[in-house]
């Protein structure tokens, strides 16, 4: 379907939607956090749509401030180095529950997706 055949129950996040994303988020939110967060997504849809309504071409190059994007021009990723945390035994303290130097997080209830 496309943006402009949408009817506007299709271009929100309803409250029953929201609240469905927030149980499977396991999400404890406030009213008022949860009203100014769905007021936030559906703004952010709203825009989403706008954009997606701008017609462009199919093919357009990748650019990095108008400059061809290419593998021969861009910068060399830098080598991983591994550096030893002094402070894992302070973390690891913290943790209400750990298990051979690894912490242990409580089992999130779930529920079986359509």
């Amino acid at each position: 379907m496309t943006a402009d055949k949408r009817s506007n129950n299709e271009d929100e996040f309803t409250v029953e939607i929201f609240n469905h994303l927030v149980r499977l988020a396991a999400f404890e939110l406030e009213v008022d956090e949860a009203a100014y967060l769905r007021d936030e997504l559906n703004s952010q849809l709203k825009s989403i749509r706008e954009l997606e309504a701008i017609e462009v071409d199919e093919v357009i190059p990748i650019t990095s401030h108008g400059v061809p994007y290419t593998e021969a021009i861009s910068l060399p990723l830098r080598e991983d180095e591994i550096e030893p945390c002094e402070e894992a035994d302070d973390i690891l303290k913290q943790a209400p529950e750990v298990d051979d130097r690894y912490i242990v997080s409580p089992d999130i209830p779930h529920e079986e997706l359509e």
